[in-house]
């Protein structure tokens, strides 16, 4: 294609047009419109649409591998199948558009629209996504190990079985969120609200919930082994099974929190409020109680806390202090650093 005919595309109203399987590489396409175009299976690779319309366009199957569709209208756009990788997709409107299958590794969706979007078995590795709307979108078995969703919206977001290990998603909205089985192994989820998400069986190992806001989330058998949750809040949140072994709980609010069953073998729960939460049957051996606060604490016994690192300064009801103390005064006293 000549300069002349690039030129001639670029101006052209293109709305029905057919281009399937065409080869329009590096094609520049800036602002036109092609509603309801169909280019499937066509080669777009490197092509300009910027600010371009491709509302309800099929794209099936599509080469778009660097293709430069920054601010465009891709509303209930067909794009299966398609390879985006390496795509500038900065500010587009991909709302309820079909990307199930698609290749988007490297691609840039930063401040992207995804409003229910389907990204299903998706290869959205190291992908772009910072302040990214994924309300209610279907990610669904996704591969998003390293990509970056600092300050992404994913309320009400489908993330069962995707995989988000290392995955960035530092102050992301994730309440209400379903996580059933998802892999955040190393994920940085700091100072992000996942009021009532559900992460059941989900494997949170190694993961960075520092501040957090998990209140009446659902980790039931979650895997929490060796998480950073400091200061985070679990308020009525269910963590019952859920293995927690030497996370770090400091300062972190448990309040009426499920934990029957719970694994906090040598977890660090220093000054951390487990005021009213549920302990039965919990494993505390040589977890840190310092400063701990389990007054009105349910089913929690002595033999529980005596298996406990320290106690030292611990806010315990008088009809498990008073024991404790005289058969184990040792607990009490000012631990080794």
């Amino acid at each position: 294609m000549t300069i002349s005919e690039k030129k001639r595309v670029q101006e052209a109203d293109l709305f029905e047009a057919n281009s399937q399987g065409a080869n329009l590489q590096e094609v520049n396409l800036q602002g036109a419109n092609l509603f309801g175009f169909n280019l499937q299976e066509a080669n777009l690779e490197k092509a300009t649409l910027m600010g371009a319309v491709l509302q309800m366009a099929n794209l099936y199957g599509a080469n778009l591998q660097e293709a430069d569709l920054q601010g465009a209208n891709l509303f209930g756009a067909d794009l299966q199948e398609a390879n985006l990788c390496g795509a500038n997709l900065c500010g587009a409107d991909l709302i309820g558009a079909n990307l199930q299958g698609a290749n988007l590794m490297g691609a840039n969706f930063k401040e992207a629209i995804l409003l229910r979007a389907d990204l299903q078995e998706t290869n959205l590795q190291k992908v772009d996504l910072q302040g990214a709307n994924l309300c209610e979108a279907d990610l669904e078995k996704a591969n998003l190990k390293g990509a970056d969703l600092e300050g992404a919206d994913l309320q009400e977001a489908n993330l069962c079985e995707a995989d988000l290990e290392k995955a960035n998603l530092k102050g992301a909205n994730i309440i209400k969120a379903t996580l059933k089985e998802t892999k955040l192994e190393g994920a940085n989820l700091c100072e992000a609200n996942l009021y009532g998400a559900k992460f059941k069986e989900a494997n949170l190992k190694a993961t960075n919930l520092k501040k957090a806001n998990l209140e009446e989330a659902k980790l039931k058998k979650a895997n929490l082994e060796g998480a950073n949750l400091e200061e985070a809040i679990f308020i009525n949140a269910n963590l019952k099974g859920a293995n927690l072994q030497g996370v770090d709980l400091t300062k972190a609010n448990l309040i009426k929190a499920n934990l029957i069953k719970a694994d906090l073998k040598e977890a660090n729960l220093k000054k951390t409020n487990l005021k009213k939460t549920n302990l039965k049957d919990a494993n505390l051996k040589e977890a840190n109680l310092e400063e701990t606060k389990l007054i009105a604490a349910h089913n929690l016994s002595i033999d529980q806390l005596s298996k406990t690192k320290t106690l030292h300064n611990a806010k315990l009801d008088e009809e498990l202090l008073i024991p404790l103390k005289e058969e184990y005064p040792a607990l009490f006293e000012i631990p080794l650093e």
